[in-house]
Parts: structure tokens; C-alpha cells; sequence
């Protein structure tokens, strides 16, 4: 296996991991990078994967230069390597949603976290990041994800994903593969905050969706989030699944 690095916005590298073991095709596995006066890395990764993954950042950057960790949910290739990355960026401050910190975070990380409040924004020094409470979406009472401001990126954790080998960036449909993956694997649940929020995400117009699962989508951003948030409305009222 090898960690690929690709600039998917200025400044937002996206660090991904092909494994082929995963569900019928293998599935990549994606860390994302901000570059700034305060660099970020959204995604934690695997504990196994933390080798390559870090070796993947020290190619942009120092490990010393980390300065925030954060993730969507607690999850094994959300959060597996979390103290992991403490311990080689010793100025890093991990960072989640209150819910986040209340349940796992505070307890598992060994320093002390940020919580953050729907819709706070992290001024990084020439990259803004908004931390946005998605309960539940893509799953997990904790999931949260973040929005970028300079850039219009939408780090999206699980929404979109799907299997096999993908490119960086693609301007392709992702909603179908989603939606396929769903009904193969339905992680997320259809509830009644998955619509409203996935119409919140399209609110924001973003001009590129950093999928964790998948590429980084450079198409109608907009129009994609509201496909998926029509398909979690059907799913709604059609009921449990046969």
C-alpha cells in the first residue's frame, strides 16, 4: 500500500490510502491536509495506517508544525491513530463538537481537547475552517463536519462514498455510487435530521466536496447534496427496507 498526495484546493492536500481488502473492490481511505499558519488534519486514520499517512504529511510539512486533529465521528479509520498524532505534534490540539468531547474525546485523547460550537470557525491564519454539528450524518450522535471558507471546501467524512479505485479529483457523478453503496451497506441512518441537513451542507455552495471514501468532487456540489438529501427523504417515508 501507498499513501497518495494530491492538491485538491489550494493550500488542501489530500493524503489517500487504496485498500484493496475492503468490500468487493477495496475502498480508499482519505486524510486531508490544510496547509497554513496553523495547519489541520481532518481524519485521524487507522492506527495501522498512521505509518504511511504520517510519512504522506511529513512530505508536505513537519509533524512539529500540527497545530489542530479533528475528525467527523468516533470511528476506527476516523479516530484510530489519534494519539498517535499527539505524539509526534507535540503543539497540536485535538478538536470536536461538545457531544464529541462529552462522550469519547475528552476521556481518549491524551491531551486535553478544543469543543467546539455549531458553526465556530478555527481561523488557522490565511485558511478558515467552520466545524458544523450534523448529528447522525453520515452517522454517530457526535458526526460533525467542516467547511473551509477560503476555498469553499466541504470535508464530507462518509457521505458519498464508495468502492474501488477512484482518481484525486472527478467532476463525475457521485451520487448514484453513493446511493448504491448505501443500499449494499446502509451506514447511515434515515432520520429525520438527515434531509434538513444535507440541505444545510448544499446551503453553503461549496466548489469542492473532500469525500473521506471516494474523490474529491469538483462538480454541482450543490445540486449533488440535494440528490442525496431527496434520496434520505424517500427513504424517510418508504419505511423499513424489505
Amino acid at each position: 500500500m501507498k499513501t497518495e498526495i494530491a492538491e485538491i484546493a489550494d493550500r488542501i492536500y489530500r493524503l489517500s490510502t487504496f485498500v484493496s481488502r475492503v468490500g468487493p473492490t477495496g475502498l480508499t481511505y482519505n486524510q486531508f491536509l490544510i496547509d497554513a499558519e496553523e495547519p489541520l488534519l481532518f481524519h485521524y486514520g487507522q492506527r495501522s495506517l498512521f505509518p504511511l499517512i504520517s510519512a504522506a504529511v511529513k512530505e508536505v510539512m513537519p509533524l512539529e508544525r500540527l497545530r489542530w486533529l479533528t475528525c467527523s465521528h468516533v470511528e476506527s479509520d476516523e479516530a484510530g491513530a489519534l494519539n498517535e498524532w499527539l505524539a509526534v505534534a507535540p503543539h497540536a490540539t485535538p478538536a470536536h463538537g461538545q457531544v464529541g468531547c462529552n462522550i469519547w474525546l475528552t476521556d481518549m485523547a491524551n491531551r486535553a481537547p478544543r469543543a467546539l460550537k455549531d458553526g465556530e470557525v478555527l481561523d488557522l491564519g490565511g485558511k478558515r475552517v467552520r466545524w458544523l454539528d450534523t448529528p447522525h450524518v453520515p452517522h454517530n450522535w457526535d458526526a460533525g463536519l467542516l467547511y473551509e471558507e477560503t476555498t469553499a471546501t466541504l470535508f464530507s467524512s462518509d457521505l458519498f462514498t464508495q468502492f474501488g479505485t477512484v482518481p484525486a479529483t472527478s467532476d463525475g457523478d457521485i451520487v448514484g455510487p453513493a446511493i448504491a453503496t448505501e443500499k449494499a451497506v446502509p451506514f447511515m441512518p434515515a432520520t429525520p435530521q438527515a434531509e434538513p441537513t444535507l440541505r444545510r451542507l448544499a446551503s453553503l455552495k461549496p466548489q469542492t466536496i473532500a469525500l473521506m471514501h471516494g474523490p474529491a468532487f469538483k462538480g454541482d456540489c450543490a445540486a449533488a447534496l440535494g440528490a442525496l438529501a431527496d434520496y434520505y427523504a424517500q427513504r424517510l417515508t418508504s419505511g423499513p427496507r424489505k
